[in-house]
């Protein structure tokens, strides 16, 4: 049996966007990891066109800082649903909880590596 909250077509896309703008300002709102993070994307993103010496190193600059946010999103809604289930400790909820904060620390971790692999050659 088909869902009954599937749309189609523009309505689809148009209510997917409306969606997605909700989410971005919910965890706007209350996600300070992700304030702070978008904060040094604002920063950043026009630092890596300017940086960047063709379009292969502007989309890796730029790229490696929109990943962080992405992945931030991801271990937002993860923990999200963990509370959902339950407030109370857990072994696995915390263990996903980690995982995801394990996540966002290594995309932090790649987009430092690819910062300093694409302009580190220049100054050296």
């Amino acid at each position: 049996m088909a869902s009954p909250y599937k749309t189609s077509g523009l309505r689809r896309a148009w209510g997917a966007l409306r969606n997605s703008l909700r989410g971005l300002r919910a965890a706007w709102r209350t996600e300070s990891a992700l304030r702070q993070e978008g904060l040094l994307a604002a920063l950043l993103v026009p630092l890596g066109l300017w940086l960047g010496d063709d379009g292969t190193q502007r989309a890796l600059l730029v790229a490696s800082v929109l990943l962080v946010p992405i992945v931030e999103l991801l271990n937002t809604s993860l923990e999200c649903a963990i509370d959902r289930i339950s407030l109370e400790h857990n072994d696995l909820s915390g263990q996903a909880k980690d995982l995801g904060s394990a996540a966002v620390l290594l995309t932090l971790l790649l987009c430092a590596a690819t910062w300093a692999l694409v302009l580190l050659p220049r100054w050296l």
